[in-house]
């Protein structure tokens, strides 16, 4: 399903907008032969759970390994400085476990690394050009667009298959990333998303979490007569929308229970779980870096209220927060402080809670970052000739700016994981490579939802073909990094 590199962001885009277009038409998806997975004819029957909830801590941008959570050889900053020779701009630091080390920075989540599974070898594939676009949206759907269909989001995956945790609660709710006016916006409405399976499905989006009550106060002087008269003009008006002929009845009713689900959530007390004003102020204190903080923060409490899918973000915005191409070694720093005690707070509120070894966290990014390699390791040699010549100069050159695929960490806590442990590795010298147990998007994937009790080559049918939770069905769970 890749696409040619040269592909320009105009024929990107409209290829995504085909896609979406095509997701108002579709039918009501079943499932496909009653999961059978094809290679075998034998019956994909669904794992037993070890998570009910998943928490997903997505750093956008591209969060480079070697300064977070796989440290190499490290070189502070001297000008002159061959930039061959970096690999990691932070010192290590020690964990909790004494076979790990992290970074500078994370002292915090380093006092917790004892209660989860650090992947280092995390690979992706090289997508060519619209390097953030396209590795966003197949981390999330598991799929390289573009695509004829629109491409369901892992969470939307969880909500469909499992359905909600509480009734009143939306099972997929997305904090922190706004989609609108920070640049790729169609990018990123095309997989945040429930794409083919249809409203009711799709993430819940709060933007600025300090301001997520005011999503579910109901209006004022709105009683149940007066909505009920919105839900019929809300039914009026989709039969009237310009699009009605592209839109099965399977979609304008999906539409309709989304509105339900909504009109619940305003009428009960889980909504309260949205209003971090109730948290008490020392709690909030402990959370307060900023909006990611108390994104994390809000993430907890839904997931005690019910939520079944939380993904928590510091926000995709080109060349800003992890999109690191300039003062990379600054801007990580600053990053760390927002994120670190966020993270490692949310881990320890759910154990001291009782739902941590029921709700699965999971730390990931788009890919990591290198100072020579963008790409695949290796794929121009003109760049890594041109790079050795270079030195540092100034300060904003030292980081790890370039996109680099080939080896990437991804840390995952409760939820079943083992405890303290430690999976795959990258190279000590560049290019620092998976060289043991390499884990692609579609394992990782598969590894999530068997944690949740989904199988991975679980199907619906769409455009009378089978469409898997993991590209083609062939996802397969990392089984060692569980704890039975």
């Amino acid at each position: 399903m890749n696409m040619p590199q040269q592909l320009v962001r105009r024929e990107f885009l409209q290829k995504l907008s085909a896609s979406a277009v095509a997701a108002l038409a579709s039918p009501a998806p079943r499932a496909w032969a009653a999961d059978v997975q094809p290679s075998s004819g034998t019956s994909a029957a669904h794992p037993p759970a070890t998570a009910d909830a998943c928490i997903v801590i997505w750093l956008a941008g591209g969060m480079a390994a070697p300064d977070t959570f796989d440290p190499k050889r490290y070189l502070p900053f001297e000008k002159g400085l061959e930039v061959e020779r970096i690999l990691s701009t932070f010192p290590a630091i020690d964990t909790t476990v004494d076979n790990i080390k992290i970074t500078q920075g994370f002292e915090q989540i380093a006092q917790v690394m004892d209660r989860g599974t650090l992947i280092r070898s995390a690979v992706q594939p090289d997508l060519g050009h619209i390097l953030h676009s396209r590795h966003q949206y197949h981390w999330h759907t598991g799929y390289v667009p573009p695509l004829t269909v629109a491409a369901p989001h892992l969470g939307a995956w969880m909500a469909k298959v499992l359905g909600p945790r509480n009734p009143v609660m939306p099972p997929f709710i997305n904090i922190g990333q706004r989609l609108e006016g920070v640049g790729e916006k169609e990018e990123l409405k095309a997989f945040t998303t429930a794409g083919f399976f249809g409203s009711e499905f799709g993430p819940m989006n709060l933007p600025y979490p300090q301001d997520a009550v005011r999503s579910v106060q109901p209006p004022p002087g709105m009683k149940p007569g007066r909505f009920s008269n919105r839900y019929r003009h809300y039914r009026r008006l989709i039969d009237a929308h310009p699009q009605r002929d592209l839109m099965s009845d399977y979609q304008q009713e999906s539409m309709l229970r989304a509105l339900d689900a909504a009109h619940r959530l305003l009428q009960s007390d889980e909504r309260h779980a949205f209003d971090l004003t109730r948290e008490p102020a020392e709690s909030r204190q402990r959370y307060d870096t900023g909006r990611f903080g108390r994104g994390c923060l809000l993430a907890r409490r839904l997931v005690e209220a019910g939520a079944r899918f939380v993904e928590v973000t510091t926000e995709y915005i080109p060349f800003i927060h992890w999109d690191t191409h300039e003062n990379g070694h600054a801007t990580v720093a600053r990053l760390k402080q927002e994120v670190d005690g966020p993270i490692a707070q949310l881990v320890l509120d759910l154990e001291s809670r009782g739902l941590l070894d029921r709700t699965l966290v999971v730390i990931a990014s788009e890919f990591s970052r290198d100072m020579m390699i963008e790409g695949v390791p290796g794929s121009s040699a003109r760049d890594q000739s041109r790079a050795r010549t270079k030195t540092l100069q100034e300060s904003k050159h030292y980081g790890l700016h370039r996109h680099f695929t080939g080896g990437t960490s991804v840390a995952l806590f409760g939820g079943g994981v083992k405890r303290g442990f430690l999976y795959g590795r990258t190279a000590d010298e560049r290019p620092l490579l998976a060289i043991e147990d390499p884990v692609s998007v579609e394992d990782l994937h598969a590894t999530i939802y068997t944690a949740m009790g989904i199988s991975p080559q679980t199907a619906f049918e769409i455009e009378q073909r089978p469409f898997y939770a993991t590209r083609d069905g062939h996802g397969k769970p990392v089984q060692e990094i569980f704890a039975v």
